[in-house]
């Protein structure tokens, strides 16, 4: 493999329960969310569009909404201790050899703040929800970042934790591992291997292929 494409929040950023809580407090208001609804029907889409399928198209508070998660999440994560350890460590191994991307639906200032405060900023490509027009599960995200590394798909592997992410990751043609800590191994069967954690070891087997 020549290029690690990795999902941000729930596969760098351990803060999917983060984010759960945040929508939970900001649907409050409008339609009540629950923890469990939160990680079946709504984790791994971009933020736009978990808005959308929750209150509807179109909504009055869309903007304030959207607005209002980032800023939340951004606090709360803002230190980069979401960034695990075992995490940095595999990146910065993976960034020796290999062209390294983001794939995220989150704002590029998430991202870009919590790349600086947990010591990956070692990308080269940052997708982020500014940059496409449909979010995961659809495969622009991906596809927008083989053509910015210019790496073809079978050469490139992507690291996701939810259904949206592998589906948006196969549909690009990119061999796919999913990590385990999201949602559960049942939902994660169309990825090409299920993992427990990201690790120094799983990026050497991966670029190793």
């Amino acid at each position: 493999m020549e290029a690690l494409l990795f999902d941000f929040n729930g596969t760098l950023s351990d803060d999917e329960r983060v984010q759960c809580g945040v929508y939970r407090e900001l649907f409050a208001p409008f339609r009540l969310l629950t923890e469990e609804e939160y990680f079946a029907e709504l984790a791994g889409l971009s933020d736009a569009e978990i808005i959308e399928r929750w209150l509807g198209a179109g909504h009055p508070a869309a903007g304030e909404l959207l607005e209002g998660r980032t800023r939340l999440v951004g606090e709360r994560i803002a230190d980069g201790s979401s960034v695990k350890p075992h995490v940095r460590e595999a990146v910065h191994r993976a960034a020796e050899t290999a062209r390294l991307a983001i794939v995220s639906g989150a704002a590029r200032s998430e991202v870009e703040a919590v790349m600086r405060a947990g010591e990956i900023d070692v990308f080269e490509v940052v997708v982020t929800a500014e940059d496409v027009a449909r979010g995961k599960p659809d495969p622009e995200g991906y596809l927008r970042a083989l053509e910015l590394l210019g790496v073809p798909a079978a050469e490139a592997a992507a690291l996701e934790d939810t259904p949206p992410g592998v589906a948006a990751a196969k549909a690009a043609g990119v061999y796919c591992v999913a990590v385990l800590g999201t949602v559960s191994e049942e939902r994660l069967q169309e990825a090409d291997e299920i993992v427990t954690r990201v690790d120094v070891a799983l990026v050497d087997r991966l670029l190793a292929r």
